[in-house]
């Protein structure tokens, strides 16, 4: 049995809330979202988290798992025993997830213009959506335009807009002049 610390941490989205263990719950730069229980199948603690009825998304990554609530509750009313769950889950050292989740298949031949945005995100971004308790993925890359999904907190973020435009697609303009003018969500 593994001892497990977990602390919360708030995050822009106010629906969401961030749970951060103290061991790491996924490999580096890996992420599982899932959006409903249906999505949960391969996931016993998604499974389980989803059978609270205030619990509308589950998120993994790193060493944390973002909750999306209802507005039914607050978070005042629901974070402790969603804490506990959580803990209790991880001491038993049960795997997060059924199948292991791999980065994106990197193997196919890429422009240097998508190996340096797939950098700029890397370096740049990924870390402080991390922060914020969700995960930015590149997606695509056509016409001056970069493609991107956005997961955990920041799906559904009244301020993801804002920080795409502002400061996510600002940085690329910045960065790469020529290359890129529009930063969207697929979602």
């Amino acid at each position: 049995m593994k001892n497990v610390t977990i602390y919360l941490e708030s995050n822009p989205n106010p629906k969401t809330l961030k749970f951060v263990a103290n061991v790491m719950l996924m490999e580096e730069g890996v992420s599982v979202d899932f959006a409903s229980p249906t999505e949960a199948q391969a996931s016993a603690l998604a499974q389980e988290l989803f059978m609270y009825p205030f619990v509308e998304r589950v998120f993994f990554s790193a060493n944390f798992v973002t909750i999306t609530r209802n507005d039914e509750v607050s978070w005042h009313e629901i974070q402790d025993p969603l804490k506990n769950h959580i803990k209790k889950f991880l001491e038993t050292g049960r795997a997060l997830t059924e199948s292991p989740h791999a980065k994106p298949d990197e193997t196919k031949e890429e422009s240097e213009t998508v190996k340096k945005i797939k950098g700029i995100l890397e370096q740049y971004i990924r870390p402080a959506v991390e922060q914020d308790g969700g995960a930015i993925t590149f997606h695509s890359y056509k016409e001056k335009t970069v493609w991107v999904q956005l997961q955990g907190s920041c799906s559904g973020c009244p301020s993801a807009a804002t920080t795409l435009k502002i400061g996510i697609e600002n940085l690329f303009r910045k960065l790469m002049p020529e290359e890129v003018e529009h930063v969207l969500d697929v979602q």
